[in-house]
């Protein structure tokens, strides 16, 4: 695992700030920024009519990428950053499980899919396609199982399917601030 850069956020304006700072960056060969595929994500959620909790993991589900300085490339390199993780450590101190979870397991989750809805892993981008292969590839049958048997399982699959479409280059959603008040509602 890379080293975790940010070792506490201390409020929710603190977190949004991480976001809105670091998340300028390109997104991992894709057609959008780190910043703009959160808050996709969490558009998304948004106009789904999903809980607070779900869309707050929405929008913060990929800050573990804005945490290391292993650089965009990082998974060119072999390496996976781990970055459900890292944000789950810097995240798990001030939100609930039903935040956090569906964010620490949205990894698994593409896992899951690609093992169970071969459409799902041929429209991956090359980019997925990569993390895929260093984060153990499609799941076994057994884990697949195992994975949907677990507590936010299917929160999880909800948040991997706006993980996927928020990469729409472009597209005009609402900012960080938008968010901040179920941010504070949650803050533990």
């Amino acid at each position: 695992m890379v080293e975790l850069l940010e070792p506490t956020l201390q409020s929710p304006e603190a977190v949004l700030q991480l976001l809105s700072t670091r998340g300028g960056d390109s997104y991992f060969g894709e057609p959008v920024t780190v910043l703009e595929h959160c808050l996709q994500a969490a558009h998304f959620a948004t106009a789904d009519a999903r809980s607070p909790e779900l869309i707050v993991a929405a929008l913060l589900h990929d800050l573990g990428h804005l945490l290391h300085d292993a650089g965009e490339n990082v998974a060119d390199h072999g390496i996976d950053s781990r970055h459900e993780e890292l944000a789950v450590h810097l995240l798990g101190q001030h939100l609930p499980p039903s935040v956090t979870e569906p964010i620490r397991l949205h990894v698994a989750a593409k896992r899951y899919l690609c093992s169970t809805d071969p459409a799902y892993l041929a429209e991956l981008s090359p980019s997925s396609l990569l993390s895929l292969s260093l984060q153990g590839g499609p799941m076994t049958a057994s884990e697949a199982a195992s994975f949907l048997a677990g507590p936010f399982a299917l929160d999880a699959v909800i948040l991997r399917r706006y993980d996927d479409a928020a990469k729409i280059e472009g597209l005009q959603v609402p900012g960080p601030e938008a968010y901040l008040d179920h941010v504070k509602a949650l803050w533990l």
